[in-house]
């Protein structure tokens, strides 16, 4: 039974072009204007949505944005399409019932996280390819269901973290060089060289 108030909840799919990875779109927002990435049980404090999702045997990561949640499957999981009945109706019983899903608080105590938002101290080089991140790649990215991240920046190489259905994608390394790179290159002169780090 819905309680009185909440809204009904739609959830749909979308594939992406990671193999292994799930794209489970709501039309509620989630977790408006961020997005968040756990790479096992372990890491997923900060989200009771991300907890409960993990106790299902065949989630091996959890990817939560703005209004979409991308899952990877585990590698003995044959197929998509036997699960994904199971996790919409867990999603939309999840939701309907306005329970957390990301608690703020929890995410503010993990080690400081990869972002593409400009800080005081950011060199000049390092604004123009967060702006870039945030303005051009972002969106796209987040179409496919995942994120990639600011990491780090020294001398022309620009390391960037792949989340969501990007981590593992087998397509994702030629987005970063033919796509990402190739950008920032012509965008930012002093950048040389893009590269992905693992978490």
């Amino acid at each position: 039974m819905i309680k009185t108030g909440n809204p009904v909840i739609s959830i749909y799919t979308e594939m992406t072009p990671n193999p292994e990875t799930m794209k489970f779109v709501a039309n509620k927002l989630l977790y408006p204007g961020k997005s968040i990435d756990f790479q096992d049980e372990l890491t997923a404090a900060p989200s009771p949505l991300a907890q409960e999702l993990f106790t299902f045997p065949f989630i091996k990561s959890v990817f939560i944005a703005s209004n979409f949640v991308t899952l990877t499957k585990t590698i003995d999981t044959d197929d998509w399409q036997d699960v994904i009945p199971t996790i919409k109706l867990f999603l939309k019983e999840y939701l309907e019932e306005g329970k957390m899903v990301v608690n703020e608080e929890a995410v503010a105590n993990m080690k400081s996280e990869s972002s593409n938002e400009v800080s005081a101290d950011d060199d000049d080089v390092v604004k123009r390819i967060k702006e870039l991140l945030e303005n051009y790649v972002k969106p796209a990215v987040e179409m496919d269901g995942g994120a990639i991240q600011f990491k780090s920046y020294e001398d022309g190489r620009v390391n960037l973290m792949l989340q969501g259905s990007c981590s593992g994608c087998p397509s994702s390394m030629i987005t970063l060089k033919a796509g990402i790179e190739g950008m920032m290159k012509r965008m930012i002169p002093e950048v040389k060289e893009v590269v992905a780090e693992a978490e």
